[in-house]
C-alpha cells in the first residue's frame, strides 16, 4: 500500500515538471530586467555605425568610457549634451554627415530631448521622428533633406517644441499635424519648396520661418492663396473688358504725365532733407539721406522734413518696426531731428545716442556691413532678437532696414564700456578703476548673459559671436549689459571672418570653421583681460602670423616663481583675502581658452565654474601663490 502510495506520488509529480520550469524561467527573467539592455554607450556606438563621414568626428566614443561624467552635466563624449550624468542630446553640428539616422536605435536613450544635425549632407525623407516620442528640439537645417513630409513623421511628438526644416529641399504641403502638436512654438521651414495655403492653426507659434518657399501662401506672407483661375469668358465679354482697360491705360497715363510734371517743378524749389528722400523706383522704400545722418553723427540735427505731399509720402515709408510694445513709439524722422552725440565708430559702422524732443534718450547703431541679407531674413531675425530678455543683454527696441544700411535702436546705459575702465586714462573714467568684487561681478554678469543666449539661441553656431570688452557696456551700478550680439547671420561673412571675435578663436585658424564653443574661447579671454588689465593681442589686428596672445602671457608668467604677482591688474584694489579665489577665476579664464576645442568646456560648465568663485576665500586659505604647486602649473602651461 505505501509502495503504491509513493509512486502515484512521484508520477503525479511529474506532470507538473513542465509548470513549475515555465515559473521558474519566468521568475529568472523577472528578477533580471536589466539583462540584455544595451548601455548608453553601445547605443550611441550602434547609432554611429549607420553614418557616413570623413576623419574621425566620433574619435572620443569609447566603449570603455562613458559617454557623460556621472551625475554631472559635462560630457566625455564629443557631440553630446549632459545632464545629470545621462546623455540629453546630440549636437551633430557642422560634421559633414550622411547616411541614415538611426532612430530606432536612438529611441533606446531613455533622455534623449534634443536632436541638431545642422549643416551636414544627409539625403531624402525625414527619419520617423516619431519614434522619439519625448524629443522636444529637433534641428534638421542646412541639409539636403527632399520630398513631401508625411505627417506621420511627427504622431505623438506630444513634447515637440522646436523644429528647424530650413534650408532643404522639401515639398509638397505643410503637414496640417504642424498645428496640432501642442507644445510647439517654433517652426522654421524657410528656403524650401512646399506650396499651398499655411495652416491657419501655425498663427499661434511664438516664432515662425516660412520665406523662400514661393509656392506657400496666406499669413503670415504677403502672397494671398487665389482661388481657382475663372472660366473662359464669352467672346463678348473679353471685348467690354479690353475696351474698359484701354480706357483706364489712357486715364492713367495723362494722371501719371501731371504728377510728374508737378512733381519737377516742386522738386526745383525744394532743399535736400531727409523727409522728402526719393522713393527707390524698384523697391518703394525710402532711401536715407546720408548726409542727413552723416550730420547726426556731427551732433547736428537733420533739417525739419517737407511737408508737401512727397515728402509725407516719403516719412511715411520711414518707418521703424519696433520690436518692444512698452515703450514709446516714434518714427525715423523724429530720430534724426534728434540732437546726436557720437558715442564710437566701430568694425560695424558709427554709434550715437540721440535725445528725442519727447523726453527719451536712445542709442542708434548704424550698420553699413549687411547688404547680402534679405529684407524677410533680417526682418525675421531682428524679431527673434526682439523676443530675448536678461538683464545682462541690451535689448534691441526698433530697427531700419535698407539694403545699403541698417539701423538698430537700443536703450541708452547711463555709463561707459568695460574697455574704457580697463585701458582708458584716469580722466576719461572719472579716476575710478574696477575693484575685486566689482570685476567678478562683470564676469558672473557676462557668463548669465552668454548662457542665457546658448540656450535660447541654440540653432546659431556663436551665440554672441563678438564678445570683447568693448561690447560690454556698465550700468550705474555696474551691471554688465552686453551689445552687439547674435549677427552673425546677417552680417556681410567676409566682414565677419576679418572683424568679427569669434573668427580669432584658434580652431577658426586651425580649420577655417568656429563651433558652439568658440563664444566660451572669448568668454575666456575677456576673463584674463579683466583680471590683468591688459588687452589681448590677438585682437590688435596684427596680422595672420601673429600667434602670441594673453593667453600665452598669463601660462608664461605663471611658470616663473619670482613674477606670479605680475600677472594680476596693479590697479585692482580690495584683493586682501582674496588671492585664491582670484587665482581660482584666473585658471577658469585658462580653461575657457583651451586651444584643443574638444578638451575646452561647453558654456554650461564654464557658468558653473564661474559661480563657485567668491569674493574671499574661507579662513585659512593662505596666500594663494604658495598654495599653488608644480603640478597645477604644468597643467595650466600645457592647456595651452
Amino acid at each position: 500500500m505505501a509502495q503504491t502510495t509513493q509512486k502515484n506520488y512521484k508520477i503525479k509529480n511529474k506532470k507538473h515538471l513542465p509548470f513549475l520550469f515555465v515559473i521558474a524561467f519566468l521568475l529568472a527573467f523577472v528578477t533580471t530586467p536589466s539583462e540584455g539592455k544595451l548601455s548608453e554607450a553601445e547605443i550611441l556606438l550602434k547609432f554611429s555605425q549607420s553614418l557616413k563621414y570623413d576623419g574621425n568626428p566620433f574619435s572620443t566614443w569609447n566603449a570603455n568610457v562613458p559617454p557623460c561624467v556621472k551625475g554631472n552635466n559635462k560630457p566625455n563624449w564629443n557631440s553630446l549634451f549632459c545632464e545629470g550624468g545621462m546623455v540629453y542630446g546630440l549636437n551633430l553640428e557642422n560634421l559633414g554627415l550622411s547616411g541614415t539616422l538611426d532612430v530606432d536605435t536612438l529611441k533606446e536613450l531613455p533622455n534623449l530631448r534634443t536632436i541638431s544635425v545642422l549643416s551636414n549632407n544627409f539625403e531624402g525623407s525625414l527619419p520617423p521622428l516619431n519614434k522619439l516620442t519625448a524629443l522636444k528640439s529637433a534641428y534638421f537645417s542646412n541639409n539636403k533633406f527632399s520630398g513631401p513630409i508625411d505627417g506621420k513623421t511627427f504622431e505623438g511628438m506630444n513634447s515637440l517644441k522646436k523644429l528647424h526644416l530650413a534650408n532643404n529641399q522639401f515639398t509638397g504641403q505643410l503637414p496640417p499635424i504642424f498645428g496640432e502638436l501642442p507644445k510647439l512654438v517654433e517652426l522654421n521651414v524657410q528656403n524650401n519648396k512646399f506650396e499651398g495655403p499655411i495652416p491657419s492653426s501655425l498663427s499661434r507659434l511664438y516664432f515662425s520661418a516660412f520665406q523662400g518657399n514661393d509656392g506657400l501662401c496666406g499669413p503670415p506672407l504677403t502672397k494671398s492663396c487665389n482661388e481657382e483661375a475663372p472660366k473662359k469668358q464669352e467672346s463678348s465679354s473679353v471685348w467690354k473688358i479690353a475696351l474698359i482697360v484701354v480706357v483706364v491705360v489712357a486715364v492713367i497715363g495723362l494722371i501719371a504725365i501731371v504728377l510728374i510734371t508737378r512733381r519737377k517743378k516742386n522738386n526745383s524749389q525744394r532743399e535736400v532733407t531727409l523727409g522728402s528722400s526719393n522713393l527707390s523706383p524698384t523697391t518703394h522704400e525710402p532711401k536715407l539721406a546720408s548726409v542727413d545722418l552723416n550730420k547726426m553723427e556731427q551732433g547736428q540735427a537733420a533739417a525739419s522734413p517737407d511737408r508737401s505731399n512727397d515728402g509725407k509720402r516719403a516719412e511715411q515709408g520711414q518707418k521703424l518696426l519696433f520690436l518692444k510694445d512698452d515703450i514709446e513709439k516714434f518714427d525715423l524722422p523724429d530720430l534724426l531731428k534728434a540732437s546726436a552725440e557720437v558715442l564710437g565708430s566701430g568694425v560695424f559702422g558709427s554709434t550715437y545716442k540721440a535725445a528725442l524732443s519727447t523726453g527719451p534718450v536712445m542709442v542708434v547703431k548704424r550698420f553699413r556691413h549687411m547688404n547680402k541679407v534679405g529684407k524677410e531674413d533680417f526682418h525675421e531675425h531682428m524679431r527673434r532678437l526682439g523676443r530675448l530678455s536678461h538683464k545682462n543683454l541690451l535689448p534691441v527696441l526698433a530697427f531700419y532696414y535698407r539694403k545699403e544700411e541698417k539701423l538698430l535702436v537700443f536703450e541708452y546705459v547711463n555709463n561707459v564700456s568695460l574697455a574704457v575702465y580697463l585701458h582708458g586714462n584716469s580722466k576719461s573714467r572719472g579716476n575710478q578703476s574696477l575693484d575685486w568684487p566689482t570685476r567678478l561681478k562683470i564676469v558672473k554678469g557676462v557668463a548669465k548673459g552668454v548662457l542665457y543666449l546658448y540656450n535660447e539661441l541654440p540653432s546659431l553656431t556663436a551665440p554672441h559671436g563678438h564678445l570683447k570688452s568693448s561690447n560690454v557696456l556698465l550700468t550705474e551700478t555696474f551691471e554688465p549689459v552686453l551689445t552687439d550680439y547674435a549677427l552673425l547671420p546677417v552680417v556681410n561673412i567676409e566682414h565677419a571672418q576679418e572683424h568679427m571675435i569669434s573668427y580669432k578663436a584658434p580652431e577658426y585658424k586651425q580649420s577655417g570653421k568656429i563651433n558652439r564653443k568658440t563664444d566660451v574661447w572669448t568668454l575666456g579671454m575677456l576673463i584674463l583681460e579683466i583680471l590683468t588689465g591688459k588687452f589681448p593681442s590677438n585682437l590688435l589686428g596684427k596680422g595672420s602670423h601673429d600667434t602670441d596672445d594673453l593667453a600665452s602671457w598669463v601660462n608664461s608668467v605663471l611658470g616663473e616663481d619670482s613674477s606670479k604677482e605680475e600677472v594680476f591688474d596693479k590697479e585692482m584694489k580690495g584683493t586682501q583675502d582674496c588671492e585664491g579665489e582670484m587665482m581660482k577665476l584666473l585658471k577658469v579664464g585658462l580653461s575657457c581658452c583651451e586651444a584643443d576645442v574638444e578638451k575646452r568646456w561647453d558654456i554650461k560648465e564654464a557658468v558653473e565654474k564661474i559661480e563657485e568663485v567668491k569674493e574671499k576665500g574661507a579662513a585659512g586659505d593662505g596666500d594663494f601663490f604658495s598654495s599653488v604647486d608644480a603640478s597645477d602649473e604644468t597643467d595650466m602651461h600645457n592647456s595651452r
